[in-house]
Order: structure tokens, then C-alpha cells, then sequence
């Protein structure tokens, strides 16, 4: 077996027991079923009492999915480095010399199944909330769309979120570094989510190439987050 391939099955073997360390973390705490899904959903009725028209709640329900995943996101990272900055958890592991890219793989997925577990809960929410109507071909682009846009945005996350982890003031500052960066993927996932609900006229094939467009964008964040992440946390 060549060294190469050792030392990627030990960067995919460290990475899963980091998901599941986060994943575990949060199963125990119920900080997203308890606080974050809760905090979701009222937002979403506050748009619905905000707009208080089924046709325009109709057109602007992918907007309003994944700008309440966007303020929701922004709590879930802040709370997962939050965590391991507190005791010292995070210094521990690079002392110990975890693989950053481990290390980073490992938050973002975590934080990309949490994401997806959000935004399971907010589609449901648009379709009882705002009478969406959903084709089986337009579930299927939702739920692709789903599953890229979120774990694109768990790269982001865990990149940014590395980034604010030991500034002061880092609960206002992840917003201002992290929300102009994810508006692409903003756009990406709100035009693919219209094209699955056949919002304002859209037809469902129209969202396949915004859902290419995630995967190149989740991409690129993975790559550029696994070689940056470590000495973005080393600063």
C-alpha cells in the first residue's frame, strides 16, 4: 500500500471521528432541535406575517428558505467553535497533531448534515406555511439543491468560522466576514429552490444548472478551506 493512500484513508478516518464528535455534541445538547430549528421557523412566520399575501409568499418562499438558513447557520457555527475554543479542545487537537484538513472536512460536514437537517424542517415549513407546490421532478431538484447548497455552506462555515474563533468580538464579526461571502451560494440555492417549487412561472429543468453551479462553488470552498483552514487557525 503506498504512503499516499495510507495517508488518505487516515485523513478520511480522522475526519469521520470529527463528525461524529460534533455530531455526537449536538445530539447531546439538542442546541438545533431545541433553539435553532425553533428560532428558524419563527422566522418564517414572521416573513408570513410580514408579506401576508399567498402569492407573494408563493414567488418569494426560496428566498425566504434560505435567508432563514443563512441567520440560522451563522448561530450553529458560532456555537460549534464556541465550544471548542471554551476548553481548549481546539488548541489540544493541533497540539496533538490532528491533520487540519482533517480537522476541517470533519466540522464541515457536521456542520453540513445539521444544515440539511434545517432546511428539511423549512421546506416543510413552506409547504404547509406558504402553500407551495411541489412535483415529484421538483422535489428531486430541492433535494439535490439541499444537499449541495448546505454542505457548501458548511465549508464556508468552518472556514470563517476557524477564521473568528479567537477574535474578540467574534459574534459580530463571522456575520460581516461570512454572509457577502455566501451570496453566491445564496443565489444559487434560492434560484435552484424556485425552479423546484415552479415559483413565478419557472419550469423545474431550469434549476439543474444553479445546482451545477453549488457544486462547483462547494467545490472550490472545500479545496480552498482544507489548505487554508490550518493557518488560518494557527494566526
Amino acid at each position: 500500500m503506498s504512503a499516499t493512500s495510507t495517508s488518505m484513508k487516515r485523513l478520511v478516518s480522522v475526519a469521520r471521528i470529527v463528525m461524529l464528535k460534533d455530531l455526537r455534541a449536538e445530539i447531546n445538547s439538542r442546541v438545533l432541535v431545541n433553539q435553532v430549528a425553533p428560532f428558524s421557523v419563527v422566522i418564517m412566520i414572521l416573513f408570513a406575517f410580514a408579506l401576508d399575501n399567498d402569492g407573494i409568499l408563493q414567488r418569494v418562499a426560496p428566498g425566504l428558505v434560505w435567508l432563514a438558513t443563512m441567520f440560522s447557520m451563522l448561530v450553529v457555527v458560532q456555537r460549534s467553535f464556541a465550544v471548542e475554543t471554551a476548553d481548549g479542545a481546539l488548541d489540544s487537537l493541533r497540539v496533538a497533531g490532528v491533520d487540519t484538513r482533517a480537522l476541517f472536512l470533519g466540522k464541515s460536514l457536521a456542520l453540513g448534515v445539521q444544515l440539511c437537517a434545517l432546511d428539511i424542517i423549512l421546506v416543510a415549513t413552506a409547504f404547509f406555511l406558504y402553500n407551495v407546490q411541489l412535483e415529484p421532478s421538483g422535489l428531486l431538484v430541492v433535494f439535490v439543491t439541499v444537499v449541495l447548497a448546505c454542505f457548501g455552506l458548511g465549508f464556508i462555515g468552518t472556514l470563517y468560522g476557524g477564521l473568528a474563533a479567537g477574535a474578540r468580538g467574534r459574534e459580530t464579526l463571522l456575520p460581516l466576514l461570512l454572509l457577502p461571502v455566501v451570496a453566491p451560494v445564496l443565489i444559487g440555492a434560492t434560484r435552484a429552490t424556485e425552479a423546484g417549487f415552479m415559483s413565478g412561472g419557472a419550469e423545474v429543468s431550469e434549476g439543474w444548472p444553479w445546482s451545477g453551479l453549488l457544486l462547483v462553488f462547494a467545490v472550490i470552498f472545500g479545496v480552498v478551506g482544507s489548505v487554508a483552514f490550518g493557518p488560518l487557525i494557527d494566526e
